[in-house]
Parts: structure tokens; C-alpha cells; sequence
């Protein structure tokens, strides 16, 4: 399977984020990951609706938005609206995290669930199935420009294991800490789905960074 490239916002020049979408748009990047962040999940605060909206008028591929907020079941309705293709909630955040993805399916949207570094993946398990995507976080959530725990190569190789015994479609996306120092190890342990967020937009030529990782694949 190819691996799909989605560059993280958050990383991005606010300032100019129609230039940055712009450059997404012309690069060989499949996804938009846009990090929505509350500051009681996690110790950050991105950017909220009004944002996301402006985004995605700009965009021109997909929106993987990646939900690090409590209760993120209330916000379902709202980030379906404003275009959103693929949802992902946190593992740790959704009490009920079973009736959250149906509700995420109902709304025409893919559905994923995030796990912190320290979340087991074998919790998944009984419900991998009903999962469209899950996002392993590869730092601490909250900031960018962080350093990948390198841990995170068991975890995907453990997580494939689950999948492929139970049978499911279901892919597996990495986010932070994502170079072209790891990529290809990453890949080589099945991962689908590479976040990048630093390393593409503090790079001298984005365009040229996205397509070294997706040259990787």
C-alpha cells in the first residue's frame, strides 16, 4: 500500500495559512492533519472552528482532523459541517468511545482514534473493526517540534498484528516527530499514514520535503 503524506498545520506560519494551504495543495501531500487542540486535554491551545473553516476553503485534499479535546462526542456535528473527511478522537478523552465512532460514521466522516504514547494499543482490539484509522501519537501531544519516542516502532509492529488477525481494513497513521530519518522504518513496521508537521514547514523548500517522505513510500 502507498503511504499517504499529511503535513500538520500546526506547524504551520499562521500569519500566512492560505499561502501554506496553497503550498499543501501544490505538493504531492494527500492529507491536511489539522490538530485541534482545547488546553484541558492537552497543555496547548490551535485553532478552533472560524480557522478550520477558513481551511478548508482553501483546500483542495482532504481534512484528517485530529481532535485533542475532552468530550469531543459534542463537536461531531460541527466539524462535519465544516468539511471535515476524517475524524479522529482520543482513546483517552471518549467515555464511550464505541457510540462516538458510530456517531462519526453517521456523519458521512472516516473515523480514527488517537493513543497517547503511553495508551496500550491492545486496547483497540476488541473493537479494531470499527476503526477507520488509528493515529499513535510518536511524542507527547500538546506541542509541536518534539522528539520521536522510539518506542513507537513496537507499538505500530503490535498494532499491524491486531489488524491482520482480526481481519480488518483498518489503517494506521503516525504523528510526531516524523523525518526522513524514520520513515522508511516506520513503513517497514505498517504504517499507512505519516504525519509531518516541523520538519515539512521549517524546512527551506516544503514542496521539495513532502516529496522526499513520499518518495520514501
Amino acid at each position: 500500500m502507498v503511504t499517504l503524506i499529511a503535513p500538520s498545520l500546526l506547524a504551520a506560519d499562521f500569519g500566512n495559512l492560505e499561502r501554506d494551504c496553497k503550498m499543501v495543495n501544490a505538493s504531492k501531500a494527500d492529507w491536511f492533519h489539522i490538530d485541534v487542540m482545547d488546553g484541558v486535554f492537552v497543555p496547548n491551545i490551535s485553532f478552533g472552528m472560524p480557522v478550520l473553516k477558513s481551511i478548508a476553503s482553501h483546500a483542495q485534499k482532504p481534512l484528517d482532523v485530529h481532535l485533542m479535546i475532552v468530550e469531543p462526542e459534542r463537536y461531531i456535528d460541527t466539524f462535519a459541517a465544516l468539511g471535515s473527511d476524517l475524524l479522529t478522537v482520543h482513546y483517552e478523552a471518549s467515555t464511550h468511545l464505541m457510540r462516538t465512532l458510530q456517531s462519526i460514521k453517521e456523519k458521512g466522516m472516516k473515523a480514527g482514534v488517537a493513543l497517547n504514547p503511553h495508551t496500550p494499543v491492545e486496547l483497540l482490539e476488541p473493537i479494531i473493526n470499527e476503526i477507520d484509522l488509528v493515529c499513535l501519537m510518536s511524542v507527547n501531544p500538546g506541542f509541536g517540534g518534539q522528539s520521536f519516542i522510539e518506542s513507537t516502532y513496537k507499538k505500530v509492529t503490535k498494532l499491524k498484528s491486531i489488524i491482520e488477525k482480526e481481519g480488518a481494513s483498518t489503517w494506521i497513521e503516525i504523528d510526531g516527530g516524523v523525518t526522513d530519518q524514520n520513515a522508511s522504518k516506520l513503513m517497514e513496521c505498517g504504517a499507512n499514514v505519516l504525519v509531518a508537521g516541523s520538519f515539512v514547514f521549517a524546512s527551506e523548500d516544503p514542496i521539495k520535503t513532502i516529496e522526499v517522505l513520499k518518495n520514501i513510500s
